[in-house]
């Protein structure tokens, strides 16, 4: 099984093909956008590893857009002791829902695939398998 280290939003993600992903959100985009990934830090499988120095230039990873969301609500709740002072915010981190399709070798050779998805709703029923 096939397998890359990706960079996104500052975190780097290791991704098989047919996975998906919640990352940091990306630009405005609709779903079912196609999504390229060229920031690849290392592939391979079982038997063989390609490591870059920083990248590997020529590999890529190509994703599918699920949707763009935002998380649950993180509640920041500051008090000073004996101040009379507090303080209650919340936060919604906005994140996007990827599904790989395509790991690339820095040839050009395609090392995976993921199955293709015949209904929307199949999709529904996989994000309960999100990698976080």
């Amino acid at each position: 099984m096939s397998y890359a280290v990706i960079q996104t939003g500052g975190k780097q993600y290791k991704v098989k093909s047919g996975e998906i992903l919640k990352i940091e959100k990306l630009v405005d985009s609709k779903p079912d956008t196609k999504i390229e990934f060229k920031e690849i830090l290392a592939y391979g499988d079982d038997k063989t590893i390609e490591i870059g120095a920083p990248t590997v230039e020529g590999a890529k990873v190509e994703a599918d857009l699920i949707k763009n969301s935002k998380n649950r609500t993180i509640l920041i709740f500051k008090k000073r002791r004996r101040q009379n002072s507090r303080r209650k915010n919340g936060h919604r981190q906005q994140y996007s829902l990827i599904r790989i399709n395509k790991i690339f070798a820095k040839d050009g050779k395609l090392l995976s695939e993921a199955e293709k998805i015949s209904t929307p709703s199949k999709i529904e029923e996989t994000t309960e398998v999100v990698k976080k």
